[in-house]
């Protein structure tokens, strides 16, 4: 029998490309590569997606690595920006907080010796999203800001390789 995460899995998986509009239905709506991050070679955005998804349930997400952004070897898993837009949010104003939320539920990807350098987040209830899509005439013109730039954190990283 499958756990209530794997079944939400399962569904968003199947809907995945069938919606393009919150309006359309804001519980088929999910962007994100499970796909791509269900593969072994990226097993720190599996983790992300998987927690999210079972704690938030959201409406809306969007796992973007951003590593390569960054002075670490080619493929690695340390800089990550999500985009989460989830029903609890309606009832945390405080941005502050909302981060909070999503910095306990990754907490052992962000830890000091976790495998998480730097996480951006964007957090928003479905209402501010909608106002987000009708801003920007459509859910596909959204722009999210650039992340702010990595001050290279300790130096334990390892060389990026060319």
């Amino acid at each position: 029998m499958r756990s209530t995460c794997q079944l939400i899995l399962h569904q968003r998986r199947h809907n995945l490309f069938q919606r393009t509009s919150l309006k359309d239905s804001p519980s088929q709506l999910f962007k994100m590569s499970l796909a791509t991050a269900a593969h072994a070679e990226f097993p720190v955005e599996a983790s992300i997606i998987r927690k999210l998804v079972c704690q938030l349930q959201p409406s809306v997400l969007d796992v973007i690595n951003e590593s390569h952004m960054h002075n670490v070897p080619t493929n690695s898993e340390t800089h990550f920006k999500v985009v989460v837009v989830a029903e609890q949010f309606s009832d945390v104003r405080s941005l502050v907080k909302r981060h909070r939320l999503i910095n306990s539920i990754l907490k052992d990807e962000i830890a000091t010796e976790g495998p998480v350098h730097a996480l951006s987040i964007v957090a928003k209830s479905p209402d501010q999203w909608e106002k987000m899509i009708d801003k920007s005439n459509g859910e596909e013109n959204i722009v999210i800001g650039s992340s702010p730039n990595c001050r290279g954190g300790d130096g334990s990283l390892p060389p990026k390789r060319s």
